[in-house]
């Protein structure tokens, strides 16, 4: 018997004696990155963040995850932005959930990045607050990066509801500190996974608990809470461990040392590449 042969022999029996649920993980679709690059709201050092040019350019570099921040408008439309107002980005002031999505459209949210790049209209254009269909339809074309969503209000049914319809589930998770929305989304969808965010002073052991207790599958600690012994701690228990928002390079060497799962950057290009040479 070649040896080829005989691996396939062992190959077809453990997958016998291990059932359906083996032959379902060998089936799955493995094509995603897992590289424990977040791009924080997109590429946002290189292009005005939480707009489709940040997510765009955050697929390009060959992060594995791209992260954003949704609200609902007054008109019930999800959309993409950060803050609850629009004063930061636009330089005009407007709620996000008191006003329309046709309003929230007049708006340019490159604003305030085109001023602090010291960039013009030509080298950076108007950019529009996208909607989160418009994000899920981008990532939906191709099978590399998935896209985490940070629900900045009551809106996580909301979102499910449009993943849902757009059959998008195997490209998304979830992130955020509030355990009640965490929560919602393993009570909507077992399957998508979530990163709980962890402020710096958080018991790291009561965190697990919870954390195991809601079947969530990573905590995400502030960058200042971060410690070897917390990350062994997390990963013994069977969980993996990230860190936001970190953008200092020596910090992202230390975390990586230390052998941490996941960084969330504005700099995805340059963790990458301190990745690559590790």
């Amino acid at each position: 018997m070649s040896l080829n042969r005989f691996n396939c022999r062992l190959l077809l029996l453990a997958i016998l004696v291990a059932g359906p649920f083996t032959v379902d993980v060998i089936a799955a679709d493995h094509s995603f990155l897992d590289n424990g690059v977040t791009a924080h709201r997109g590429n946002s050092s290189e292009q005005p963040e939480n707009t489709i040019a940040a997510m765009r350019s955050g697929i390009a570099v060959g992060a594995d995850w791209i992260e954003l921040d949704i609200f609902r408008s007054a008109d019930g439309e999800i959309v993409v932005i950060h803050d609850a107002t629009t004063n930061r980005v636009a330089g005009k002031n407007r709620t996000v959930e008191t006003s329309t999505y046709e309003t929230l459209q007049k708006l340019d949210v490159a604003t305030q990045f085109r001023q602090q790049q010291g960039q013009t209209l030509e080298t950076c254009p108007p950019r529009k607050i996208p909607l989160l269909r418009d994000v899920l339809k981008l990532v939906m074309s191709q099978q590399k990066t998935r896209v985490s969503i940070q629900p900045k209000s009551d809106c996580v049914a909301d979102a499910m509801a449009i993943i849902r319809e757009m059959n998008a589930e195997k490209w998304v998770g979830f992130n955020d500190g509030a355990l009640s929305k965490m929560a919602e989304v393993k009570q909507l969808d077992p399957t998508i996974p979530v990163f709980w965010d962890r402020p710096a002073n958080s018991n790291v052991m009561e965190d697990i608990q919870t954390a195991k207790q809601h079947r969530f599958e990573t905590l995400v600690l502030n960058e200042q809470g971060v410690t070897a012994e917390k990350i062994q701690l997390i990963q013994a228990a069977g969980l993996k461990v990230g860190a936001w928002t970190v953008n200092d390079r020596k910090q992202m060497e230390q975390f990586l040392a230390m052998g941490i799962d996941r960084i969330y950057t504005d700099h995805p290009r340059l963790l990458l590449k301190l990745i690559e040479a590790k």
